[in-house]
């Protein structure tokens, strides 16, 4: 198992982005699935997540600009990014948790899986 992202480029300010992640393999479920991002120098942090039951949450600083979904059919998450801002610019990770799939009719569980990372960066 594992998340292929997609989606990260080169946008103006005021720009619009979408990442799309998917999560390959036979799946079975998939809990938690959020974004974070790490600006260059610094920690890795929270953007958005939504649950299973479709309860959202989001850093105070994206509130209102961008929108996380999910589409367990596809198992896999979208963020899209609007009035994106130079502070934006990131690389940002895909995040799943308490993934269940199988491997030859065998049950597994990971606890935690994270995407390879894209590059976002908003620039005039």
């Amino acid at each position: 198992v594992q998340l292929v992202e997609s989606g990260g480029g080169l946008v103006q300010p005021g720009g619009s982005l979408r990442l799309s992640c998917a999560a390959s393999g036979n799946i079975v479920s998939i809990s938690t699935m959020g974004w974070y991002r790490q600006h260059r120098g610094k920690q890795r942090e929270l953007v958005a997540t939504v649950a299973r039951a479709g309860s959202t949450e989001y850093t105070d600083s994206v509130k209102g600009r961008f929108i996380i979904s999910r589409d367990d059919s596809k198992n896999t998450v979208y963020m899209r990014m609007n009035s994106l801002k130079p502070e934006d610019t990131a690389v940002y990770y895909c995040y799943v948790d308490h993934i269940m799939y199988t491997v030859e009719r065998t049950m597994e569980y990971e606890r935690e899986l994270w995407g390879q990372g894209t590059q976002v960066t908003v620039s005039s």
